[in-house]
């Protein structure tokens, strides 16, 4: 397992946006912009149980996530892994991500629906950082 440098642990722990890409069963790319949080060196992302994401890491647990920061966007942070899922905390997950990029205490946009929140946890292989 690879470690986030401690210079970039401040954008996992802030609402930064990332881009998590996935591989299509054709082995093309998939990208998806995600809120993201970090918990020590591993980072979490959450989606809906039969969701594109959630389909592709079943089949192929190799991600890829890219960070820049909003105030310094020639600056980023390439985190290459492996995904496992689980149902548990996908609920939690997604209301505190929500309230962490949005201000709203829990996440509606799918309430109401039979939709199952996963937490994606992604564990580095690799870490790329350019800062500038």
């Amino acid at each position: 397992m690879a470690t986030l440098p401690d210079s970039v642990k401040p954008w996992f722990d802030a609402p930064e946006f990332a881009m998590i890409a996935t591989l299509l069963p054709d082995g093309g790319p998939h990208l998806s912009v995600v809120w993201v949080a970090r918990d020590g060196d591993e980072l979490l992302v959450s989606t809906v149980k039969g969701r594109r994401k959630h389909l592709n890491i079943e089949r192929d647990p190799r991600v890829s996530l890219l960070v820049y920061p909003k105030d310094n966007p020639y600056s980023y942070v390439e985190v290459r892994g492996t995904a496992t899922m689980t149902e548990e905390g996908g609920r939690d997950l997604i209301d505190r991500l929500c309230h962490e990029y949005t201000g709203a205490d829990r996440y509606t946009y799918d309430d109401g629906t039979d939709n199952v929140r996963v937490v994606v946890r992604i564990t580095p292989d690799k870490v790329v950082t350019l800062q500038r």
